[in-house]
């Protein structure tokens, strides 16, 4: 369901002069339509349109006129008019094409006549002399040839004429360029007119070829022949000038061959001419002189590049490349044109030629296509797939596969294409499947990794020539891997298109194999079966994608498989509900139906019926946990294929039901989904209500649909009204207050949506609008959302008061107008930042209000009384230049102040907010319908002069040399001191004490504020107040800096607005410009000296902000000094930054601070489809800069061109422009790395790092070694082909440095930087033998990397190896490098050599282990030759060997090799010598023998870690052979490690037990959630008898993290096993054990010990109360307090999911059991935690207080068997069922009196509302940012309105009354008193306290609701029967009918 805007035409409506009319209106007839009268009748309409209509009646009106009508002058003028219009009219115009289509139809009696008519206005054309207006003429041309017989016509009949006037043009308009060179916009429309004139020029000779044929014109004398002639020099010119745009070239480059076709002869030799000038062989003997004359500049040996591509497209598009026409010379000339296009490939990399080149070599391969079908034997052979020539082609595609632009990879894929039926083109009559070619492309392409883009469209050009079966055969998991990879955004579109193309040519396949449908569940197996698997159990975003990208084909292609789908999900749809992670079988259905649903195979009506999904399904996916489904649930109810459909009302009610749990969604992505959904939901409702008005009306079809529907169409629209007006009372009533931002986002955006659809033109029949359910509370409720902390929730509130404004007004009094005004301006004054946002959206509502001036602005602002009399002017615009006016004003007056004390200033009127109010009010202006022009440009200036005072005062603080020196808070008068430095550096123009000495502004400074206020005029009512109302300011350092910080933000983005909104004034005569181009220069001005000499980040980025602005509006204006100043502004910099001069002000150290932005925003201002020059020339300047030939004299230029070039490489918007630049980017940055300056070195670093991103793309994975930002070595060194010679040589520097005889620490500094980015490149299948950039070299340079002896390098050259090496390859090399360690005996023995080569060996054995060879012979031989060269030097890993950190690195080799033999049971048997010998290596080591050192010996821990992993991979191997029998001979042979587990767990070094533990654990968590597969039972005999053990070690461990693993693993054994041995080994019963473990938690350190010790504590329990073992009273109530201590505020999520986790575990037996096992308080206590819990602010903890719930529901559902019950849900749900649960059990329990008044306190709740009011009017002025409690979730009143609610059903179930006495008098005395507290704090409030304490009006609004309903239900229990019952009747009612619920509400 995809909702579309329907667009209008336009069309332009021409007119007639008053001759032309006169003439018509002399042979008009009044009495009879004749075709003067009826032009007569179309000039005079003024709507295109209908002049269309006008214009198709001529036609069929000439053709009833009789024969005679020729010599009728009536039909001469008319059709003289008619020309004259049709020249007139501009092309694009639609009545242009009209009038020609209709002119086509003009009888041929008539056609001399038109001709004649149309020759003569062409004359008259064709004399045009002004270069400016020949585009028209062209246009007019163009028009002509374009099917068009009279146009035609009349060109053949002035050929000659129209021939000169195209070359006379293309003359005239190379001149004009020439004469305007640097004036850029004049240039770019020349350039286009001059496009046009020689596509024109081509038009001409291709489409009127009749008129220059035969050999008349073929002398040199022949006017046409020297035309010609002109015409091929032009366009030979075009063709080499490469300052034109590159559009002409590529036009001039087709030209050149046309025209040359045109006069070549004999036309058999053009091929080889152009042979010869591609291949620069031209023999000026063998060619015409006129050519030689014409195209001398293309006959040289040397072609620029670009000129060779364009020809080559000129010849593959202008040539006949079918029938064989060309001969031989065509084969030869197809053939060279690819070697120059695939030589060129490796020479041109800027984007724009490199597209180019990409579309010229699709369009070789159609060329080859098409010669093939007629071609030689000999073009067959040269175009086999095994040829030379292919070869190269497809090393091109291999390369450019994955580019990062669009275009370049979709030609690739195109060429690929083409290629393989060229390859087939050249087989024909063989068969194709077992063609080695193909089967070779198959076999590499397979061998590729999935990442690879260009892998899924190669492998579907392949499907769709040999077929999916074949290629299933090769692999059948290839779908299950494909779907794999869709976890992956970037590849899924990809994936889902390779697939399509899959499983639609395997049904093709199968449908025309077998005759009867038994194939299809063979295909479902293969297609559907493992999608419907992943849906089930795959992540969020793998599923996601496979629902959007892959569900739609699959179903497109056979919808039947729907059913299926639904019958195998249905089937376990209840038992698997899925989780917060995994959608499980419902929502896998739910996602089906919905796509289904939207794609038109199923009516929901129909499953419904039928019983296939019932409504409880639907229900639960509406509230299920994974907020995935629940969408899916929403969207299968509000798409549909067709926007007209009903919906139904249980579908409503279902809507409902998801609107009240679904809101407050966290995600960002979830919210806009719901919006989304509901928007169509609202589209279909408006939509079918048009329909049904319409049924309505037409009686005999409303008839029909009684017949279908059981509805009556009113009865249908007043369900709908009902329905829209109960979704506004659900949204209305969830902006409550201290809703959360989530809420509100989505609540005000459903509104606006709403707003939106039901919005249609007056007249139309509207089944609702919004402004029908507006009230004066719901417009405050809005007005309030302005008070959010979050812009966007302020966004959506003012847009949609803006929608109803006239409805808002009329609810708000003059009074309320007021005090909002009041309120604003007290904001924008305020010294919290975020308030003057608040105040600007107030403003900005306020000024549409037409009463504004008289009620609020008359006070302060003198009335204009012209102004207010002119009616003309908008009441916005009236009221925003007053409300500017007023605030520009204050903030003089401000400014004026602030000169005098900016301490004071930044204490009681930091002027940033009036300034943010400013900019926010010109926002909403539109300037292109200002009425009051002289004011406004009044203002203008003055805000332009503000701007700059503003700023001199602030700057200062911001420009100081130290502006972070600033920020300490400097509350007390001691540390005041340290701002004394800083504020003699900072004083402003006038001294004064407060700037000679820093104070802090407390009572003393009272009776000076008050003097202050009583100076200034009363105008300035805010600063006033402030005065008056700030009995103590405290002037904080923080302060100063904010009010300055903000003052240049606000002035920057000020000054940036007036240059973006105001049209420019361009001339020196007044106009509706209001800004000049004098202040606009000034503008630019002041941004560069703030760029350029600020020192602080903020500062620049905030002038940054305004300065690309200011840019924006400069690259759009007209005037040419104003559009050159950029280019002249750059020029400055660059010389300023070359000249290095000592009085320069630039900034050289924090990264050259504004420079950079400064650069950027100059570049990034020139047009995206223009030549780049600016960026061309910078480029070449900075790169020139960063690589100095003489280092020592140009220090600073170098670190500030690093510096630059860093900042241009990460900057997006030069996208591609930017890659040619990138090698040379790498060069400077690597050898910046050695330059001995620190500056230098570090400029280099972070411009590497800058590049590595650029090229390899943003780093998607935490793994280093992903192969996400990686790239093939072939694509690499391609697309930078200069790095291939320079990295090479910089490695050969590199390993000469590293000299093995002399064992000493020399690192040459660019070693670390060049296998970074090798260790970045990867190898491929496909990095062929056709390209000279082999990887080979490379390896032995990085094999001698590994002998440095610095340990990083070596680590990274291991992994650098690894893309140099073929995985067929790696065998023999590891075997070299083993072959390469000295032996036993060797008298030198290095060993940082021997660590580097056995990285190096472990780095290539894993990626061998990695790779999916596993199954090949050769693997498994590679593999016994790599094991039995291992044993030859295993002296390495024993103490032969005295390294510890070689022994390490070796045995880490055989750890590998073990865990993979391990792994692979029929494998590892076969190695039984090499079990042997571990066995050999673990008995000889020091964990048997005993440690004889201690760990100060470097590299010991990292030996003990490595053979400590190898006895844990050892052990299981040799427990599982002594389990399969000792008989077996390698049972025999194998003789048991002398280690064992126990002996290992009493090792002195806690690393080893570490170790050991984590393995335990490991295995205990396989073994307990059975996971041990067949032949792997050793582990279990591992695990058997460690209880004794590890109780004693829980006792003695010292060691934290082993002590933490201990009790871990304790807590996942069976406690039954346990605790028998607990007596005997640690001497403790179980209930002393219980103590212990509940002690730990107290005097734990850690929170991870503190939680391990409580699950391990709560197991424990539930364990002895389930035996019925006594435990003390005393010990449960420390347990639960325990459990509540976790479940605190502010504790760690760690603590909470422990939590959760442990009230899960309790819930059966505790929670929800039949008997009080803990007593009702403690009880109710654990379920309050649970409530805590689902109201935390982090979704992880929710989910698991919702797992309460799930166990709570499932139970509930096995106990009563039948009913329907909600398991798998959100927190919101989960909440509401929780306190529903709770009453239910209150119930059984019996303890209804208690259990009401512990709910009734948790009602009020427990805050000490005082001392709340203190402290928060204490936060809200110490902490400057502090925002408040900041909402993200949790919201109070929703729980207590679900509270409150089931309170009331259960008091009205059980008809509760309570004696009034006891704890009832005492609750309802609290209640009370707290009411008044509230109403007296209230009162207390200042005027708009939504405003100005939001924090506290939110807070009081909250707690008296509380109370209210508290009050509410003791009022209830308190009365007897009968009043009671009326009671609650009344308060039940009155709840219901606040939200108007009563169709739709659902129930629990």
């Amino acid at each position: 369901m995809v909702l579309k805007k329907k667009k209008e035409i336009q069309v332009d409506a021409f007119f007639l002069d008053h001759h032309q009319l006169e003439k018509l209106q002399k042979f008009s007839k009044a009495e009879e339509q004749n075709l003067a009268s009826l032009l007569l009748h179309c000039a005079q309409l003024r709507n295109g349109i209908q002049q269309i209509q006008c214009i198709k009646q001529i036609m069929p009106l000439v053709k009833k006129m009789d024969q005679n009508s020729a010599c009728d002058p009536m039909v001469k003028a008319c059709l003289d008019i008619l020309g004259e219009t049709y020249f007139s009219l501009s092309m694009k115009n639609p009545l242009k094409k009209v009038l020609a289509s209709s002119l086509n139809g003009l009888p041929e009696e008539l056609m001399m006549l038109g001709v004649q008519s149309f020759v003569c206005c062409l004359r008259a054309e064709l004399k045009n002399t002004d270069v400016y207006l020949y585009r028209k003429v062209l246009d007019n041309l163009a028009s002509c040839m374009e099917d068009f017989s009279l146009g035609r016509a009349s060109i053949k009949n002035l050929f000659e004429e129209v021939l000169q006037f195209l070359q006379k043009s293309l003359l005239d308009i190379e001149e004009e360029n020439r004469k305007n060179l640097g004036n850029c916009i004049v240039q770019t429309q020349l350039m286009h007119d001059l496009l046009i004139a020689i596509k024109v020029s081509m038009m001409l000779i291709q489409k009127l070829q009749e008129n220059i044929q035969g050999n008349l014109w073929k002398h040199n004398e022949s006017f046409v022949w020297q035309c010609m002639c002109s015409l091929l020099k032009s366009s030979t010119n075009f063709l080499m000038d490469a300052t034109l745009l590159q559009t002409v070239q590529t036009t001039s480059g087709l030209a050149v061959i046309l025209f040359t076709r045109a006069m070549y002869e004999p036309v058999e030799e053009l091929p080889s001419l152009v042979s010869d000038l591609l291949l620069g062989t031209v023999k000026h003997a063998g060619v015409p002189a006129w050519f030689v004359s014409n195209c001398g500049a293309l006959c040289t040996a040397e072609l620029p590049d670009s000129v060779l591509l364009f020809l080559c497209h000129g010849a593959l598009a202008m040539l006949d490349w079918k029938n064989g026409s060309m001969g031989e010379n065509g084969e030869k000339l197809l053939l060279d044109i690819a070697s120059v296009l695939l030589s060129l490939s490796s020479e041109l990399k800027e984007s724009s030629v490199a597209t180019c080149l990409s579309r010229v070599l699709a369009i070789w391969t159609n060329s080859a296509l098409a010669a093939l079908a007629s071609g030689s034997p000999n073009l067959k052979i040269k175009l086999n797939g095994n040829s030379d020539i292919i070869g190269k082609v497809l090393e091109y595609i291999y390369t450019h596969w994955d580019h990062p632009l669009d275009a370049i990879r979709h030609q690739t894929k195109l060429i690929f294409k083409n290629l393989l039926q060229i390859h087939q083109g050249t087989i024909t009559g063989s068969n194709e499947e077992s063609d080695p070619f193909f089967s070779r492309l198959i076999k590499h392409l397979l061998s590729l990794d999935w990442h690879v883009k260009g892998k899924y469209s190669s492998l579907g050009c392949l499907v769709e020539c040999v077929g999916t079966e074949n290629i299933l055969q090769l692999d059948r998991t290839i779908p299950v891997q494909i779907l794999d990879v869709m976890n992956d955004q970037s590849l899924a579109p990809y994936a889902s298109d390779l697939l399509e193309t899959m499983f639609t040519n395997h049904k093709a396949h199968f449908s025309s194999s077998f005759r009867e449908s038994t194939w299809i569940d063979q295909w479902h197996n293969i297609w559907v079966s493992p999608l419907l698997v992943i849906l089930c159990e795959g992540n969020h975003d793998q599923t996601t994608y496979i629902i959007d990208y892959y569900l739609p084909k699959l179903l497109k292609c056979n919808p039947d498989s729907l059913s299926y789908m639904i019958r195998i999900l249905q089937a376990s749809a209840d038992a698997n509900l899925g989780s917060c992670s995994t959608r499980g079988a419902l929502g896998a259905l739910m996602a089906c139906l919905r796509t289904a649903r939207a794609h038109g195979h199923l009516e929901l009506s129909n499953i419904m019926s039928n019983g296939l999904v019932s409504t409880e399904c639907v229900k639960q996916g509406l509230v299920h946990q994974h907020s995935q489904v629940c969408i899916d649930a929403l969207g299968l109810l509000c798409e549909t294929h067709r926007t007209t459909e009903i919906v139904s009302m249980e579908e409503m009610q279902l809507i409902h039901f998801f609107m009240m749990y679904n809101l407050n969604s966290q995600s960002p992505s979830v919210r806009q989904q719901i919006v989304s959904i509901l928007r169509k939901l609202f589209c279909r409702i408006q939509e079918s209500s048009q329909v049904l008005y319409k049924l309505e009306q037409n009686k005999t079809k409303q008839e029909l649909l009684e017949n279908s529907t059981t509805m009556h169409p009113l009865g249908i629209l007043q369900q709908y009204k009902d329905f829209m007006s109960s979704v506004c009372d659900r949204l209305f009533e969830v902006l409550f207050p201290g809703s959360s931002h989530p809420t509100r986002f989505s609540a005000l955006s459903i509104l606006e949506s709403i707003a939106e659809v039901f919005s249609v033109p007056k007249g139309q029949a509207q089944v609702f609008q919004l402004d029908q359910v507006i009230d004066s509370t719901r417009v405050q409720t809005l007005i309030q959302c302005f008070a959010s902390t979050f812009e966007e929730v302020k966004v959506l509130a003012f847009g949609l008061l803006m929608k109803l404004r006239d409805v808002a007004f009329n609810f708000q009094d003059s009074g309320n107008i007021d005090l909002l005004f009041q309120a604003a301006m007290d904001l924008s004054t305020s010294t919290k930042p975020y308030d003057c946002v608040t105040a600007s959206y107030l403003l900005n509502f306020l000024v549409h209000h037409e009463g504004l001036q008289h009620i609020c602005l008359g006070k302060w602002v003198e009335h204009n009384t012209q102004v207010d009399e002119n009616t003309l002017v908008s009441i916005v615009e009236k009221n925003t230049l007053a409300v500017i006016k007023l605030l520009l004003m204050n903030v003089e007056e401000e400014i004026f102040q602030a000169k005098k004390s900016l301490l004071r200033a930044a204490a009681s009127f930091p002027m940033y907010g009036r300034v943010h109010c400013i900019t926010g009010a010109l926002q909403q202006l539109s300037f292109n319908k200002l009425t009051l022009v002289s004011e406004w440009k009044e203002m203008v200036t003055r805000l332009i002069l503000m701007s700059y005072k503003l700023s001199a005062v602030v700057s200062p603080v911001v420009q100081s040399s130290s502006p972070e020196g600033l920020i300490p808070m400097d509350t007390d008068p001691e540390s005041a001191g340290r701002l004394q430095m800083i504020l003699n550096e900072i004083q402003p123009q006038d001294t004064n004490d407060y700037f000679m000495q820093a104070k802090i502004l407390k009572e003393h400074c009272k009776e000076e504020s008050e003097k202050l206020a009583d100076q200034r005029p009363m105008k300035n009512t805010c600063t006033e107040m402030r005065g008056k109302e700030r009995q103590t300011c405290d002037v904080t350092a923080q302060m100063v800096l904010v009010c300055c910080w903000r003052s240049m933000k606000e002035v920057s983005l000020l000054l940036g607005t007036l240059c973006k909104l105001l049209p420019s004034q361009t001339t020196s005569e007044p106009s509706n410009g209001l800004i000049t181009i004098e202040q606009v220069k000034n503008i630019g001005d002041y941004f560069k000296h703030h760029l350029l000499q600020s020192r602080h980040r903020g500062a620049f980025e905030l002038a940054y902000a305004g300065f690309v602005q200011l840019m924006e509006m400069l690259s759009r204006c007209n005037s040419e000094s104003l559009h050159k100043m950029p280019e002249q502004w750059l020029s400055c910099v660059l010389e300023e930054i070359k000249s290095c001069d000592p009085s320069s002000t630039l900034c050289a150290t924090r990264r050259s601070a504004g420079i950079p932005f400064y650069i950027q925003a100059l570049l990034a201002s020139e047009p995206k489809k223009s030549r780049t020059d600016l960026l061309k020339m910078t480029m070449a300047e900075l790169i020139s800069l960063a690589t100095p030939l003489n280092e020592s004299l140009s220090v600073i230029p170098q670190v500030h061109a690093l510096n630059i070039l860093r900042a241009l490489y990460r900057d997006t918007r030069l996208g591609e422009n930017i890659m040619p630049y990138v090698a040379d980017g790498i060069k400077a940055s690597i050898l910046g790395f050695m330059s001995p300056v620190w500056a230098v070195r570090n400029s280099s670093t972070l411009l590497f790092s800058a590049l590595i991103t650029r090229i390899f793309g943003v780093k998607r994975e935490k793994d280093e070694n992903s192969k996400k930002n990686r790239m093939t070595g072939g694509e690499f060194f391609s697309r930078f082909p200069s790095l291939y010679p320079f990295l090479l040589k910089q490695l050969e520097v590199v390993t000469n440095t590293l000299n093995s005889e002399v064992e000493e620490l020399k690192v040459h500094p660019s070693l670390f930087l060049l296998l970074l980015i090798l260790g970045r490149l990867y190898p491929s299948p496909m990095d062929g033998t056709h390209s000279a950039l082999s990887m080979a070299p490379f390896v032995p340079f990085i094999i001698r990397c590994g002998h440095s002896p610095v340990y990083r390098c070596r680590e990274m050259s291991g992994q650098a190896l690894v893309p140099f090496v073929m995985v067929n390859e790696v065998p023999q090399t590891v075997l070299s490098l083993l072959e390469g360690l000295p032996n036993s005996t060797s008298h030198c023995i290095r060993q940082n050599s021997i660590h580097g080569t056995l990285l190096q060996v472990f780095h290539l054995l894993q990626s061998y282990l990695e790779s999916k060879q596993f199954v090949s012979l050769d693997f498994q031989q590679g593999l016994t030759d790599i094991i039995t060269c291992l044993g030859t030097k295993l002296w390495l890993a024993k103490r032969l060997n005295p390294c510890p950190v070689t022994r390490a690195a070796y045995l880490d080799v055989l750890v590998m090799l073990s865990t993979h033999l391990g792994k692979c049971k029929k494998q590892g048997m076969q190695f039984h010598e090499f079990w042997e010998e571990m066995n050999r290596v673990i008995s000889d080591s020091e964990l048997v023998s005993g440690i004889p050192y201690s760990s100060v010996v470097p590299g010991l821990i990292q030996y003990l870690q490595s053979i400590t992993k190898l006895v844990i991979s050892v052990l299981p191997v040799t427990a599982d052979l002594d389990i399969q029998g000792s008989g077996s001979a390698a049972a025999k042979k194998m003789s048991k490690p002398s280690l064992s587990i126990a002996h290992l767990l009493h090792c002195d070094f806690h690393e080893v037990r570490l170790l050991v533990l984590e393995a335990i654990l490991l295995w205990l968590k396989q073994k307990n959630s059975k996971q041990i597969t067949e032949g792997r039972e050793g582990v279990l005999c591992l695990l058997i008898d460690l209880e004794d053990t590890l109780l004693t070690m829980a006792l003695k461990e010292t060691n934290h993290q082993c002590f933490c693993k201990v009790l871990e693993i304790l807590y996942n054994m069976d406690l039954r096993n346990v605790l028998p041995k607990t007596e005997c080994s640690i001497k403790m019963n179980p209930n002393e054990l219980l103590t212990w473990s509940l002690n730990l938690v107290d005097i734990s350190n850690s929170t991870e010990g503190q939680i391990i010790a409580l699950k391990f504590a709560s197991k424990l329990i539930i364990h002895l109360l389930q035996n019925h073992h006594q435990i003390s009273e005393q010990v449960l109530k420390k347990w639960v307090q325990l459990i509540l201590y976790f479940c605190g505020d502010e504790q760690e999520t760690e603590m909470l999911l422990a939590a959760a986790e442990v009230l899960k575990s309790i819930t059966s037996f505790l929670l929800i059991s039949e008997k009080l096992i803990l007593g009702l308080s403690d009880t109710l206590a654990l379920w309050k935690c649970v409530v805590l819990l689902l109201q935390n602010e982090d979704l992880v903890v929710r989910d698991a207080a919702a797992e309460v719930i799930q166990v709570a529901q499932s139970e509930k559902k096995s106990n009563e068997e039948t009913e329907f019950a909600l398991r798998i849900v959100n927190a919101p749900m989960a909440l509401d069922l929780a306190f529903g649960i709770l009453c239910e059990l209150l119930q059984w329990w019996g303890e209804i009196h208690a259990g009401v008044l512990i709910l009734l306190e948790w009602l009020l709740g427990d805050s000490d509302l005082k001392r709340d009011s203190e402290t928060s009017a204490l936060e809200e002025d110490d902490y400057l940012f502090d925002k408040g409690e900041v909402n993200f979730w949790a919201e109070k009143l929703t729980h207590v309105r679900q509270l409150s609610k089931h309170l009331l059903q259960l008091i009205s179930m059980t008809h509760l009354t309570l004696p009034h006495h006891g704890e009832l008098k005492r609750l309802s005395i609290t209640a009370l008193d707290q009411a008044q507290l509230v109403e007296h704090q209230l009162q207390a409030l200042p005027p708009a306290p939504e405003f100005s304490k939001t924090a506290e009006f939110t807070r009081l609004a909250i707690q008296n609701e509380r109370i209210l309903l508290c009050l509410k239900i003791l009022n209830l229990l308190k009365s007897d029967d009968i009043c009671k019952n009326e009671n609650l009747e009344k308060y039940v009612t009155k709840s219901s009918s606040s939200g108007n619920m009563d169709t739709f509400s659902q129930g629990d």
